[in-house]
């Protein structure tokens, strides 16, 4: 009983037609959906630039093993020198 009179309350405050109140949920139900792929989309993001980040990691390891010098493998990769010896540590 409780629910039902504060559901009641709530209504006759706010005052929203059968319409609004179908709008308003619709809205929400919008809002809720957009939400969910922005925050999917932001994950797919980090996936793709953590897997970037691996495989020039191990480009950059793979070039130093057969002798590359760190110049030379900032001027083919396009990383200055300090972030290639990053990733060589």
């Amino acid at each position: 009983m409780t629910s039902s009179f504060s559901h009641f309350h709530n209504r006759a405050i706010i005052k929203r037609s059968d319409e609004e109140e179908r709008r308003l949920r619709s809205e929400v139900n919008e809002m809720e959906t957009n939400e969910m792929e922005t925050k999917e989309k932001d994950q797919v993001m980090e996936l793709i630039i953590s897997y970037e980040q691996q495989g020039m990691k191990r480009l950059v390891q793979t070039m130093a093993r057969k002798g590359m010098s760190v110049k030379d493998i900032a001027n083919v990769t396009d990383l200055s020198e300090e972030e290639v010896q990053r990733l060589l540590e």
